[in-house]
């Protein structure tokens, strides 16, 4: 089980970065276009988070086998 919450963690953290960053880059795309659609960031970003735990059941660096 302990690998299991270990790689849980990782995921977690790595999604939330990908999150965060995708807000970021979204938010200073429409800003400089003139007008921030919050549903636009919030969807990219949620796509970006679940993206990123889909891309983590591959393997994760920080989770050894």
């Amino acid at each position: 089980m302990k690998d299991w919450t270990t790689w849980a963690k990782a995921a977690g953290v790595r999604a939330i970065k990908t999150v965060a960053q995708t807000a970021v880059a979204t938010i200073g795309t429409a800003a400089v276009l003139g007008a921030v659609d919050w549903r636009m960031v919030v969807s990219a970003s949620v796509l970006a988070g679940a993206l990123s735990l889909l891309t983590s059941v591959a393997g994760l660096p920080e989770v050894k086998a």
